[in-house]
């Protein structure tokens, strides 16, 4: 009888120390708004290392490249708008700011990559070959 008694006391000490309150809980780190987004920019990014890949090997003709690579390009200016408008939101700014005018950059440097010599057909803020940051030319 002593015995039963003493392990029924020493199950419910040992069940009092390893017990963990809701309150002795730390408070949960809320989710970034950004991650979901930040997680489709970088799928897009691989996509279009991927599409420059496989169109160098020759399994994709000219025509299918430049019409997928714009498709690409086009999502992965919406992901970029959604992250400028939640930042805007997150701010507590209704609308972004307008941004000064920018020179115009001439036609040939707006449309050559500075680093790897690509030509676009439009202009655009990153290369879509090598992915670094297209120079605007200065007037």
């Amino acid at each position: 009888m002593i015995i039963a008694l003493t392990c029924l006391i020493a199950i419910a000490v040992i069940a009092f120390v390893l017990m963990v309150r809701p309150q002795d809980l730390p408070d949960e780190t809320p989710p970034s708004p950004f991650r979901h987004l930040d997680e489709r920019k970088a799928s897009i990014y691989e996509n279009l290392r991927d599409l420059q890949f496989e169109y160098r090997v020759g399994k994709l003709s000219d025509d299918d490249y430049q019409h997928s690579k714009q498709d690409l390009q086009k999502e992965l200016a919406g992901v970029m708008a959604e992250v400028d408008k939640l930042k805007a939101e997150l701010n507590g700014n209704a609308t972004p700011p307008a941004a000064p005018p920018k020179p115009q950059p001439s036609r040939s440097e707006g449309r050559r990559c500075s680093a790897c010599g690509a030509k676009f057909e439009k202009e655009l803020k990153f290369c879509g070959e090598c992915g670094k940051p297209m120079k605007v030319a200065t007037p």
